[in-house]
């Protein structure tokens, strides 16, 4: 991609080359970004594995004691690495704001669910964390928390939907020749905001797939996520890697 700028007397000057380094330092922040969330995960004893809603506030507040120092651990990790993927999502707006027939609002969009998602996420840490931090608290209490952090974690899906929605319409409105994001991207991006939407209703069920310790709203929630970083990191490096090139065909 090559930029162009007026001169004082209102001529074209000389197009600009756009240098790609800063995308692809951004973007190669992922892959330990996403080995950290998984050691996070795995050494996260509330989901490993998840805590039952069906749990009493009795239970819970035994077990927010019994693995305090792992929990509080976490919480730290968690938000020490919280915008970690923020970067990828970073290089995807900037990679929208390349396609020319979409519209910039499609960018902004995107842009402001990240964050949204994001908050969200540190949200649900920081109540695990609440929690935790006094352990002989009233269990009532104790149990709204892991509440509360389990709905911040599991049922505000809205926002990723929207974000993977204005990618998707974005690149359906790309016209150009050779677009882009490839056309299976944005299907790609409709069919994980659909099987993310079901995480929604967990706030209406203790138990079944749909509970946020379910087969559908965790299980099935997780792995989408998942797969949707590795997929879009290895997109967005062969997008890159291909602007760099056509860049170095125009210099």
């Amino acid at each position: 991609m090559v930029a162009t700028h007026t001169d004082s007397r209102g001529g074209r000057a000389a197009r600009r080359p756009v240098n790609t380094r800063g995308q692809r330092i951004m973007l190669w922040t992922a892959p330990p970004a996403m080995a950290l969330l998984a050691l996070a995960y795995v050494l996260f004893p509330v989901m490993s594995p998840p805590l039952s809603p069906t749990l009493t506030p009795e239970e819970v507040a035994a077990f927010f004691r019994d693995y305090n120092t792992g929990i509080l651990g976490v919480v730290i990790l968690c938000n020490l690495i919280a915008g970690s993927l923020v970067p990828l999502f970073a290089v995807t707006a900037v990679q929208m704001s390349r396609i020319g027939t979409s519209s910039s609002v499609f960018t902004y969009a995107y842009v402001i669910c990240v964050g949204v998602g994001t908050t969200a996420f540190i949200l649900a840490d920081y109540c695990w964390g609440v929690a935790a931090f006094r352990p002989d608290r009233d269990p009532q209490l104790i149990s709204l928390l892991n509440d509360m952090a389990w709905f911040l974690f599991i049922a505000p899906v809205g926002a990723i939907i929207v974000q993977n929605l204005c990618l998707a319409v974005s690149i359906y409105l790309d016209e150009r020749p050779d677009p882009i994001f490839p056309r299976w991207v944005a299907h790609f991006n409709v069919a994980a905001a659909l099987l993310l939407a079901p995480s929604a209703f967990s706030i209406l069920v203790k138990s079944g797939p749909l509970a946020w310790d379910g087969g559908v709203s965790f299980t099935l929630r997780i792995a989408v996520l998942a797969t949707y970083v590795v997929v879009m990191f290895l997109v967005l490096l062969r997008i890159v890697n291909r602007q760099g090139d056509e860049q170095d065909t125009l210099v």
